[in-house]
């Protein structure tokens, strides 16, 4: 059975960084994309990042609404994905989800295992 655990969120003030984690169990991320999705308060769940690789090669892509403020990056001999967050926004706070499937899509539904959520909270 395949889990997914996030941490790393919490409270920080506008402008501040945070890194999230996705640890897995029960599958090896090599071969398979890893993303993270965001769902704020009354909004819908949208697309923030995802990543994939062959050996040393890997790819990715990052939602336009955090591109040159967020990176996406992993650790093979962990077996954990991360989200560095930087120059954090008011409109950044959310649930961040940590989510693994075949390959990279901004589509929810393209994945198969999702974790609990982290809470990620920016003040002004």
């Amino acid at each position: 059975q395949v889990q997914l655990v996030e941490s790393g969120g919490g409270l920080v003030q506008a402008g501040g960084s945070l890194r999230l984690s996705c640890a897995a169990s029960g599958r090896t991320f090599s071969g398979y994309a890893v993303g993270w999705f965001r769902q704020a308060p009354g909004k819908e769940r949208e697309f923030v990042a995802a990543i994939s690789w062959s050996g040393s090669t890997s790819w990715s892509n990052v939602a336009d609404s955090v591109k040159g403020r967020f990176t996406i990056s992993r650790d093979n001999a962990k077996n954990t994905v991360y989200l560095q967050m930087n120059s954090l926004k008011p409109e950044d706070t959310a649930v961040y989800y940590c989510v693994t499937g075949p390959r990279r899509a901004t589509s929810w539904e393209e994945y198969d295992y999702w974790g609990q959520g982290t809470q990620v909270t920016v003040s002004s």
